[in-house]
């Protein structure tokens, strides 16, 4: 009389594996393109939304000019005023710090009355983006491949 096996040999199961193995090695570098991928145009929409946001408090506050990132946002329920504008959502207001928003972190430099320049910087250049992304009173959007602090003056115009 002979035994039957039940169950997968040790071959079978390391072909699976091996299988398995060979399937996530295509998969997650795809998976991470995608992902940083998202994350730039995240940043960049979020640049346009900070222009439009600056534009609005330029208007409603002409004697103050343009504003700081939080002077954009405030807390919920927000007032606004001239510290808090409520023109942006707080996340994004507070986003200058990592882990920031989508993975890049926003700033505005020199906010004045006669403009200011947005920077979208990735927290992880190469891993959460490969583009940084600026724009400055006049709307344009600009991104810089590879380096983190885009300015208008070397960035190239998103299109």
């Amino acid at each position: 009389m002979k035994d039957s096996q039940a169950g997968f040999s040790l071959i079978e199961l390391l072909v699976v594996v091996a299988i398995i193995l060979i399937v996530a090695a295509i998969a997650i570098p795809n998976l991470m393109r995608a992902r940083m991928s998202a994350n730039e145009s995240s940043a960049a929409q979020s640049i346009r939304t900070i222009n439009t946001a600056e534009m609005s408090y330029f208007n409603t506050y002409p004697q103050t000019g343009f504003a700081t990132l939080g002077a954009l946002g405030g807390a919920q329920p927000c007032t606004p005023a001239i510290a808090t504008g409520c023109f942006l959502d707080n996340f994004l207001a507070n986003a200058s710090v990592a882990p920031g928003k989508d993975g890049y972190t926003f700033t505005i430099i020199a906010p004045s009355l006669s403009g200011y320049t947005s920077l979208a910087n990735p927290v992880g250049l190469n891993t959460s983006g490969s583009r940084s992304f600026c724009s400055d009173q006049t709307g344009v959007i600009y991104s810089l491949a590879g380096a983190l602090g885009c300015t208008p003056a070397t960035g190239v115009p998103l299109q």
